[in-house]
């Protein structure tokens, strides 16, 4: 059964476009033209992503994305009409896995879509490693297998994708990423020009963890590394 996508936008011409290359790639798609339609139909119809845009009726997108965030993980990607980064950023704080800024090439959107559910998928289907795995560097614990993060014994509640970035950096201690290595290995696209998005999700890493040893390093001019 093919993929669904739902598309949330106020411009129905925006709908149409987004329909027209998704469709011709094989995905189904259904649509909403306000916040609360479309927080409905993510919780009740679950579809495999979202297409969401911030600048709607009723429920603005990024109250959307919000409480869709409190009850599941379903791959959103943000658009914008405007170039702002705030826009971008608080969009990712909010746990979007992705954003386009309008107008944007229907083709890009496909690419995004299409790396995005690649990303899901493999997770889904990657076999079972061992339960008792454990990644251990002084105060910071990781199990794996649980997806659970400890300082200091305390247990720290973390994002798909926050968690996915730092087990990265602790299984490859010390090793240096640079930007577009992470968006490549942690979200699993190959990611030209705007890296915003490892800048956030490492602030919050650093916030949450605050007190944990070892630290995520920046290595100025290349990218990020955990040292311990």
């Amino acid at each position: 059964m093919a993929d669904t996508i739902l598309i949330v936008d106020d411009e129905q011409h925006i709908i149409d476009l987004a329909k027209l290359y998704l469709e011709k790639e094989g995905f189904k798609t259904d649509s909403a033209d306000n916040g609360l339609l479309a927080l409905r139909m993510i919780l009740d119809d679950k579809p495999a992503l979202v297409v969401l845009d911030l600048m709607l009726p009723q429920l603005d997108g990024w109250e959307v994305c919000r409480r869709v965030r409190a009850e599941s993980d379903v791959p959103i990607i943000m658009l914008t009409a405007r170039s702002d980064d705030i826009d971008r950023i608080v969009g990712l704080e909010l746990g979007a896995d992705d954003y386009l800024t309008k107008p944007f090439n229907p083709r890009e959107l496909v690419a995004r879509v299409k790396a995005i559910l690649r990303r899901t998928e493999k997770r889904i289907l990657a076999p079972e490693p061992p339960l008792d795995r454990v990644i251990a560097i002084e105060n910071l614990v990781i199990y794996p297998e649980r997806r659970l993060v400890t300082v200091d014994g305390d247990s720290i509640g973390l994002r798909v994708k926050e968690f996915d970035l730092l087990l990265t950096l602790a299984e490859n201690k010390g090793m240096v990423f640079t930007r577009e290595k992470l968006l490549d290995v942690v979200w699993g696209y190959d990611f030209a020009g705007e890296t915003r998005t490892v800048d956030v999700h490492v602030a919050h890493l650093r916030h949450k963890l605050r007190g944990m040893r070892p630290t995520i390093d920046t290595v100025w001019g290349v990218g990020y590394r955990l040292d311990g």
